[in-house]
C-alpha cells in the first residue's frame, strides 16, 4: 500500500512475530525512505549522529536517544552506514492497549491514563535522550529483551513485556516534566484542528486543481486514512465532500460578483464538467447556477 512513494508495513513485514520483534541492523536493512506501519515501534541509538523526520519535524538522533513512533505516522532514520541502533517493532496488544481502540484514535488517549502512550504522542516535540548514566539502564533493558526474544521459551512473553514497560516507564520518569507540560499545553489539544487548518489551506489554494486525499493528507504530514478520519469526524465530512463545498461556495461568489458564463464560473471553481456542475450545484441550493445568479442580483438590487 502507497500513496506518493509513502509506503505503510505491516507488522509480518517487518518483524519475525506478529507481538513483539527486536533487532539491530545485522538482521534487516533499515528502510532509508520516508514510511508508515501499522505498529508501535521504539528505535534506540547506541551509536552514530544521525536525525530523525517525524511526520515532517527533523530531530536529533544520536547515542543516548529513543525514537517513539505511533502507528501510521510518518517518519524515516537515515541511518548511517556506521551506526549502531535497536529497532522494537510492538503491537497494539502487546503494548496492552485495548484492541478495541482504533489504531486512528490513539492521538486522543489521555496520558493520565495510560502513561505508557506518552513518548509515542509527543515524539514531534522531545528528543528522548539520556545522558550516559541514564542510558546504560536502557542498554540492559534492551539486550535483556533481545536475549528472551531469541529463546521465546514459555513465560518469554511476560518478562518481555515487563522490561518493556520498565523501559518506556523510564522514559516517562525521565522526561516527566516535559511530557507533563505538552499534555497541558493547548497546542497538543488543537492538533486535530491545525492538521484540519492545513488541509483547508490546501483545499482552497489548489481549488482548480484536481486534488485527491492523499496529495492533501501528504500536506499535512498525516496518511490518508488518518486524514479521512479526523475529517468525518471534526467535520462530518468526507474529504470529496468539503472538496465539492468549497467548489460550490467559490461558484455562489462567482456567479453573484462577475458576469462570466456558466461553464467558466463552473471551470474557475474546479468543476472540469458543466453538466455536472449543473447536478451539483441544484442538489445543494435547489436550483440552476442561471436561477441562483437571477436571485441574487435581484436581491442585490433590492
Amino acid at each position: 500500500m502507497a500513496e506518493r512513494g509513502v509506503r505503510i508495513y505491516r507488522m509480518d513485514e517487518r518483524s519475525d512475530y506478529p507481538d513483539f520483534d527486536i533487532r539491530d541492523r545485522s538482521v534487516r536493512s533499515p528502510l532509508s525512505h520516508l514510511h508508515r506501519h501499522e505498529y508501535f515501534q521504539i528505535q534506540v541509538a547506541l551509536e552514530g549522529e544521525t536525525v530523525q523526520n517525524i511526520s515532517g519535524t527533523i530531530r536529533p538522533f544520536s547515542r543516548g536517544t529513543l525514537s517513539f513512533v505511533l502507528p501510521h505516522r510518518m517518519h524515516m532514520i537515515p541511518h548511517p552506514e556506521a551506526s549502531r541502533y535497536i529497532v522494537i517493532n510492538i503491537s497494539q496488544n502487546f503494548l496492552g492497549i485495548d484492541a478495541d481502540i482504533d489504531p486512528l484514535d490513539l492521538e486522543d488517549i489521555d496520558p493520565a491514563a495510560l502513561p505508557l502512550i506518552a513518548p509515542f504522542l509527543y515524539q514531534e516535540y522531545l528528543d528522548y535522550t539520556f545522558d550516559e548514566s541514564d542510558f546504560i539502564r536502557i542498554e540492559q533493558l534492551v539486550f535483556q529483551m533481545i536475549e528472551e526474544n531469541k529463546m521465546r521459551q514459555f513465560g518469554s512473553t511476560e518478562l518481555i513485556r515487563g522490561l518493556l514497560y520498565q523501559l518506556v516507564a523510564l522514559t516517562c520518569k525521565h522526561f516527566e516534566t516535559d511530557l507533563l507540560r505538552l499534555r497541558d499545553a493547548p497546542a497538543k489539544k488543537s492538533l486535530r484542528k491545525t492538521a484540519i487548518q492545513r488541509v483547508l489551506a490546501f483545499i482552497r489554494e489548489h481549488l482548480c486543481d484536481e486534488i485527491t486525499l492523499q496529495q492533501a493528507a501528504a500536506e499535512a504530514f498525516l496518511s490518508p486514512n488518518y486524514l479521512a478520519h479526523i475529517l468525518k469526524k471534526e467535520t462530518g465530512r468526507t474529504f470529496t465532500e468539503l472538496v465539492t463545498e468549497r467548489r460550490l461556495l467559490l461558484a455562489k461568489e462567482l456567479l453573484s460578483t462577475t458576469n462570466d458564463k456558466v461553464s467558466t464560473v463552473a471551470h474557475a471553481s474546479g468543476f472540469a464538467d458543466e453538466a455536472y456542475f449543473a447536478r451539483r450545484f441544484k442538489q445543494a441550493t435547489g436550483m440552476s447556477p442561471r436561477t441562483f445568479r437571477s436571485l441574487a442580483r435581484s436581491l442585490q438590487a433590492a
